[in-house]
């Protein structure tokens, strides 16, 4: 049993001391964010590095028969490794140490992948900005074009329009059937659910070249359809269903729960609750997973070499004969030993390469959320002075 004494002891409030900052001491240092490197490890980073360069071309290029820019890089990369290893030694910890050596090699990596893009994208366009001078190149065909005529004469008007009308036709067959079998594994699932995502995943690493095997045995030896550019439309459905099924069934499942539970508690049926729910819900994800797609069918060469066939005309039936797109084009122009023809490809490619960065684009503006607008200010009402009588 405890006395009064005790209690009382108890109850008495520890005091708190606060620590008094000197008047004299030096004003602190701002803290940098986290992750974020100070100024001295900068200026040790990039003199590493520089050093590096220095030490690398007085090796390759005074000391030993390593000629070339490529010799310049890789002693380059492995010096500057070391260097980093060496000046962050000095004043670090071994962790430190590593992370700086992996933080090298990542953006190094980073830095050979975004050069490797630029300089293929670069050496493209250099290669075909004489033909893209031309209006004519955009609206005309090759019909009764040479390979050495100039370049204000013919175009690639029909393999633009080619590519147009077969990839509307492989969206129209494959948006319901990926949007569907998103919806199948999402909403209904179960052992088949499982067969059918593991089906998708794999189709989604299948080569073109099988696709087009597939569509040119089935539908054009054992059906007898003439090759043509409904031909090519199935063969590119092939390679798009499994892209958009996968991008939509990530977006799907991205799906709050509770808007299912609330849509069903409500009385709704399963069909009502994914149509007028979960589809709506999951629109921009939808538009992201059918423009990527379209972006993966629209360079697609293997299927359509083998499913349609090179027409220098223009084609606007997709059932009768022989329809060009824009990868063919490029296919038969690059193989062409006439220089004039190997610009007019480069020029098309230029064209393919624009038309693919624009659906990516047009797939990363889409897939943005959408920004909370601040709500609106109301003014207020000015009071209604009171008249006496």
């Amino acid at each position: 049993m405890s006395t009064p004494t005790s209690t009382t002891q108890e109850r008495v409030k520890v005091a708190t001391h606060l620590p008094h900052r000197a008047l004299d001491a030096p004003p602190p240092v701002p803290r940098p964010g986290l992750g974020r490197p100070t100024a001295e490890e900068q200026f040790t980073t990039v003199g590493a590095w520089v050093s590096a360069f220095a030490l690398a071309w007085v090796i390759t290029q005074r000391l030993l028969p390593l000629g070339g820019v490529a010799w310049l890089l890789v002693v380059w990369f492995v010096l500057g490794l070391l260097m980093s290893a060496v000046t962050t030694s000095l004043t670090g910890r071994r962790v430190d140490v590593i992370d700086r050596v992996v933080s090298g090699i990542v953006t190094s990596g980073a830095v050979v992948v975004g050069a490797a893009l630029v300089s293929a994208v670069v050496f493209v366009v250099f290669r075909g900005w004489e033909p893209l001078m031309h209006l004519n190149f955009f609206v005309d065909d090759m019909s009764g074009v040479g390979p050495r005529d100039p370049f204000d004469r013919g175009g690639i008007g029909h393999a633009i329009l080619g590519s147009a009308i077969q990839l509307g036709i492989a969206v129209a067959v494959t948006l319901p059937l990926g949007i569907g079998t998103a919806v199948f594994m999402t909403e209904v699932g179960g052992r088949f659910g499982v067969v059918v995502r593991t089906i998708v995943e794999a189709m989604t690493a299948l080569p073109s070249i099988v696709a087009g095997l597939f569509v040119y045995t089935v539908l054009i030896v054992a059906f007898g359809f003439p090759r043509s550019g409904f031909a090519a439309a199935m063969a590119l459905s092939v390679m798009m269903l499994p892209i958009i099924a996968r991008a939509a069934d990530v977006v799907l499942r991205v799906v709050p729960g509770g808007l299912r539970e609330a849509s069903l508690a409500l009385g709704a049926s399963r069909w009502r609750t994914v149509w007028h729910v979960v589809l709506p819900t999951a629109r921009p994800g939808l538009a992201t997973a059918l423009i990527l797609g379209v972006a993966r069918g629209v360079g697609e060469t293997s299927p359509v070499l083998l499913t349609s066939g090179v027409a220098t005309f223009y084609v606007t039936n997709p059932t009768d004969g022989v329809m060009n797109s824009l990868p063919l084009y490029i296919f038969k122009g690059a193989r062409s030993p006439e220089a004039m023809d190997i610009e007019r490809a480069f020029a098309a490619a230029t064209v393919l390469l624009v038309l693919v960065l624009v659906l990516f684009v047009i797939a990363r503006l889409v897939a943005r959320p959408a920004r909370a607008r601040p709500p609106r200010r109301t003014p207020r009402a000015k009071p209604v002075p009171s008249q006496e009588s």
